[in-house]
């Protein structure tokens, strides 16, 4: 129930609305899905029966191009929540002015912002994947929270306008972060593959991929829309919680196998090594955000080899 209404996202990337606001600094990033490999790592687990020995990891890698703030957003409350009081774009450089239509640049109205005045400020970035050998050009823009009072929030805008954020800001190895991303479209599919009900008697009539009941009520055009019906299958958003990651490095060399990932091509920027799959097709913005409710913290392993035999 908690996946309802099944339908298609709106946009390729994620729109997220929970953020971890007991950290502070920026508060998420964004990758693109490169594909999956595996390390071979010391297991350090207090209580785990391989503790001490060398084991396979699956993990998924994300090229993490540094991100651009495009714009700044101050927001007021009241009774009905947070509206969005003013934006100030402050994207001035020649990447994002050839690459996006902008709306006239107001920098210098950022040192007129009295935080004391706002219930929150947050920040509007764009990608660069031109950066990354995936074929795209446009920049995706899209909203992260900061951490801190409104005092810290801006002077760390004001340091940061204008100057690439890397995602050694944001995640160190070890961290646990939520993953937002829009799954694999699977287009118009039956009630077999979409909820994954059983099949009927051979001998049963009107089809055998159908569900068997309707529900009560059903003689007089009346459906439950929890019945199992066709209709369309993945390029849903979806979130991930908890993922560890095992590295984040700078050195692409480190994880490109012979001849690059299958669909992909070669990584060309810093990189984060995540624990296990992660959701959503190669070539996806992923975007990374610290746990909101994040668990007990896992043992980190020692990572020794990352698998990079070709895939051809």
């Amino acid at each position: 129930m908690q996946v309802w209404p099944r339908k298609r996202a709106r946009r390729p990337y994620a729109r997220v609305r929970s953020w971890n606001r007991a950290e502070k600094g920026l508060l998420g990033f964004a990758g693109y899905k490169a594909g999956m490999t595996h390390v071979m790592a010391v297991d350090t687990g207090k209580n785990s029966p391989t503790k001490g020995e060398t084991i396979a990891v699956p993990v998924t890698v994300l090229e993490c191009p540094p991100l651009r703030i495009y714009s700044v957003r101050a927001y007021t409350e009241d009774a009905y929540g947070k509206h969005v009081k003013t934006e100030i774009v402050v994207g001035t450089d020649k990447f994002l002015a050839r690459k996006l239509q902008t709306k006239k640049t107001r920098a210098e109205q950022l040192k007129e912002l009295k935080p004391e005045e706002y219930a929150d400020i947050t920040i509007i970035v764009a990608t660069q994947p031109s950066k990354t050998g995936i074929g795209k050009k446009k920049p995706e823009l899209f909203e992260i929270a900061l951490g801190g009072s409104n005092e810290e929030k801006l002077a760390w805008i004001t340091e940061h306008v204008g100057k690439d954020i890397p995602v050694t800001e944001v995640f160190k190895e070890g961290d646990y972060l939520d993953t937002h991303a829009v799954t694999k479209g699977k287009g118009f599919q039956g009630p077999v593959k979409r909820f994954g009900i059983g099949f009927k008697s051979h001998k049963s009539e009107k089809g055998r991929r159908n569900p068997g009941s309707l529900g009560g009520w059903s003689g007089q055009q009346h459906f439950m829309y929890r019945i199992a019906h066709a209709g369309q299958t993945g390029y849903h958003l979806r979130t991930q919680y908890n993922n560890q990651i095992l590295k984040v490095g700078e050195d692409p060399k480190e994880v490109n196998p012979a001849g690059g990932f299958l669909r992909y091509g070669e990584v060309k920027n810093p990189f984060v090594l995540v624990r296990g799959s992660v959701q959503g097709p190669k070539k996806r913005l992923v975007t990374l955000v610290k746990a909101v409710r994040p668990k007990e913290q896992r043992s980190l392993p020692t990572v020794e080899l990352i698998s990079t035999r070709s895939q051809q």
